[in-house]
């Protein structure tokens, strides 16, 4: 009976674990004001004039950074974005934006870091990428959140088994100890806040 119970909390402690671990938020900064900002930045390019004014929410690496009267303009290396608006790891380039955001920004703390902006699309400029004309995307970022690249290490999943739980007077499980390799810890780059 005492084993069904510790197996029962496992089990609830593991569903719970993964309730959890799928409730993924938008931060505030970025929330944005309507349900779904536009993030298909090949459709806004293809046709800008019918997107000028709409909320959008786009998010990469930032490659420059020029400050001018009153604001900084983010030039943004964009990539897709997952479920709580992180840029996503190891994605080729959808293409480049600039956002504008009120004040001043650093670029000693933002250039080559992850970031994501929201806010309405005022259209298309023109500018260059190295010495190759380019049309920008441009944006009021209303909204901005720059986002940490982190490593954490990942433990192999242990079996779930009412027979491998607590001492036996042979050891732990079947066959006593050692019998079951999980393989190493794996080391995941994540972005986080």
């Amino acid at each position: 009976m005492a084993v069904q119970k510790q197996l029962l909390k496992g089990v609830l402690a593991g569903a719970l674990a993964l309730m959890l671990s799928g409730c993924v938020t938008i931060p505030d900064a970025i929330k944005g004001s309507s349900p779904m900002p536009q993030q298909d930045l090949v459709r806004v390019m293809n046709a800008p004039q019918l997107y000028v004014g709409q909320e959008a929410r786009f998010g990469g690496k930032v490659v420059d950074i020029q400050n001018q009267q009153g604001k900084s303009r983010l030039e943004i290396a964009t990539v897709p974005l997952d479920g709580a608006a992180r840029p996503a790891l190891g994605e080729p380039s959808r293409g480049r934006i600039f956002a504008d955001v009120n004040g001043f920004i650093d670029p000693v703390d933002f250039r080559g870091q992850l970031v994501t902006v929201v806010g309405p699309i005022v259209g298309v400029v023109d500018g260059k990428v190295g010495n190759t004309p380019y049309k920008f995307m441009l944006m009021n970022a209303i909204g901005y959140k720059r986002w940490n690249v982190v490593q954490q290490v990942v433990m192999p999943p242990q079996p779930i088994d009412p027979w491998m739980l607590g001492p036996r007077p042979w050891g732990y499980g079947y066959g006593g100890w050692g019998w079951y390799n999980p393989g190493p810890a794996q080391v995941q780059t994540i972005v986080t806040e």
